[in-house]
């Protein structure tokens, strides 16, 4: 029998115990990865199988069509809710409701990965250029595994606290979330699982929009993290306040239940995305060479190309946020391209007066901020005000840019100026302009009688900014604190370009950096 060394068995044991979980963890880093992955599948399949009997009854039901019929028109809702049309009983699913809202869903999924991928991958170098647009990829793909497993719960589902400030977990892993019935209190023309769909757009490209702010800097592994905690405890706690119309007699969220308007998403999006981006850009400091060297823009053509498909996606973005076809969108239709018109061409003009050149890239903010600042408004406001809106979000916008340029703030894609500060605006107008008489839904604006509705929307816009602001800030100080080496990349690697660095991969094959 071999002799067993007990004093060098001993020092292995208190090694192995002085080591760091950390440190365990990243040296056996793949092992780790693999049996997480087999427990999630593991349980992920539990967990459908109850699901499935949570949505459709027993399984051995499955088959019998007359188990599965559309739960419609005037028939008691399970459970029972305070339905919006109807007490608790469902309205009927309306078939060009649905098929308008699936129509508007896919317009706004091209967004995240093709608009903001192509938009921020061109206005960035060539060496991070790929690493833009994967990170706008791969935004979409999280968000939409979170968004099923619990992000839609804590987000629409019924208030889980007298106050609205969040969601309770009754519809995790869209337990109770039927496909062929509607929600009782959203857009009830069309199935539940329809509306879930539409609302998982948004949820994708809110986070994809702050990537503007820490372009070239982060290391891709605390990016992954840190979209799912962003779209957990900014995104998702916002939208609550604004836009959940408390379901099964729950409390509303706390700002709907004052009266803020947001049609379509101003503060839930814009101002949260806008502000997260100024945060991060503050919280890691400028990029290596930032005001020494030019860092212009790569690629032109696929910036305008980003922009446009940013536009044509809107028209599903703000039309659709009505929940059917008719009216209403049809109002949301027309403001969204009179303002963003207004808008691009004003840019440019402003543009050309401090430069004594058009400018593409002018254009293209301008557009953007334009699309930006009508979305919370376009289903409150006239069109006229939409051609107000245009001149003043282009106008504020455009200083803020010169503002933060000047402050020497590396926001390096202008989500601030852009986004944010153009929520602020479309939020404020909207509040100045809203009228019931384009929405019998809503309330009459500062212009038109209401002063109180501007007071209220300026206090969502104030919550939606510094919710998202503080809170970005802390959770990248968490993030930094426990991330081997922090989650900034080294600047040797910033230096090489984040494509080689984090990617492995050229977006451009036939040209060396």
């Amino acid at each position: 029998m071999p002799f067993i060394d007990a004093k060098h068995l001993y020092r292995k044991m208190l090694e192995t115990i002085s080591k760091s979980p950390m440190q365990i963890v990243t040296k056996h880093k793949w092992p780790v990865v693999f049996v997480l992955a087999g427990l999630i599948v593991g349980l992920s399949g539990f967990t459908a199988i109850q699901d499935a009997h949570a949505q459709f009854g027993p399984l051995g039901n499955l088959a019998d069509p007359s188990k599965t019929n559309e739960i419609h028109c005037a028939q008691p809702m399970t459970p029972p809710g305070n339905g919006t049309f109807g007490g608790s009983n469902a309205p009927c699913i309306d078939t060009g409701d649905t098929t308008f809202m699936y129509a508007a869903a896919v317009f706004v999924m091209i967004m995240t990965p093709g608009g903001v991928g192509f938009l921020y991958g061109g206005l960035t170098r060539r060496k991070h250029s790929l690493t833009v647009m994967l990170q706008a990829f791969m935004v979409y793909a999280i968000v939409s595994v979170q968004w099923v497993i619990f992000g839609y719960s804590i987000m629409f589902g019924p208030s889980a606290d007298p106050v609205g400030f969040i969601g309770n977990l009754d519809w995790v892993g869209l337990n109770n979330v039927s496909h062929n019935a509607p929600a009782d209190v959203y857009a009830p023309t069309i199935p539940h699982l329809a509306y879930v769909m539409f609302q998982l757009m948004f949820a994708a490209i809110t986070p994809s929009l702050a990537i503007a702010g820490y372009a070239d800097r982060v290391k891709m592994s605390a990016f992954l993290i840190h979209i799912v905690l962003w779209t957990t405890f900014i995104y998702d706690v916002a939208g609550h306040a604004n836009w959940s119309f408390g379901s099964q007699g729950t409390s509303l969220g706390w700002l709907a239940k004052m009266g803020a308007e947001d049609f379509a998403g101003g503060t839930v999006i814009h101002i949260t995305s806008g502000f997260a981006g100024l945060a991060t850009a503050m919280f890691l400091g400028r990029r290596i060479g930032y005001g020494k060297a030019p860092f212009e823009p790569h690629s032109i053509p696929l910036i305008i190309l980003g922009a446009s498909l940013l536009w044509f996606g809107w028209f599903g973005f703000n039309p659709g946020s009505a929940g059917f076809a008719g009216f209403l969108e049809t109002q949301a239709f027309q403001n969204t391209n009179i303002a963003t018109a207004v808008a691009a061409i004003w840019w440019m003009f402003l543009s050309w007066a401090h430069t004594g050149k058009t400018s593409a890239i002018g254009a293209v903010n301008g557009a953007v901020a334009g699309l930006v600042a009508i979305t919370p408004a376009s289903g409150f406001i006239g069109t006229w005000a939409s051609i107000i809106v245009g001149f003043a979000c282009a106008t504020i916008c455009f200083y803020c840019v010169l503002i933060k340029n000047r402050a020497r703030i590396d926001d390096a894609l202008d989500t601030w100026g852009v986004h944010g500060m153009g929520g602020v605006v479309g939020a404020l107008l909207t509040g100045a302009f809203s009228e019931v008489r384009i929405n019998p839904y809503g309330h009459n604006g500062l212009f038109f009688g209401n002063p109180m509705q501007f007071v209220i929307n300026s206090m969502g816009a104030g919550f939606g900014a510094a919710w998202s602001f503080g809170l970005t800030y802390i959770i990248w100080r968490i993030q930094d604190a426990i991330w081997p080496g922090g989650v900034r990349v080294t600047p040797k690697e910033e230096e090489i370009g984040l494509d080689i660095s984090q990617v492995g991969e050229r977006a451009y094959s036939g040209f060396a950096e």
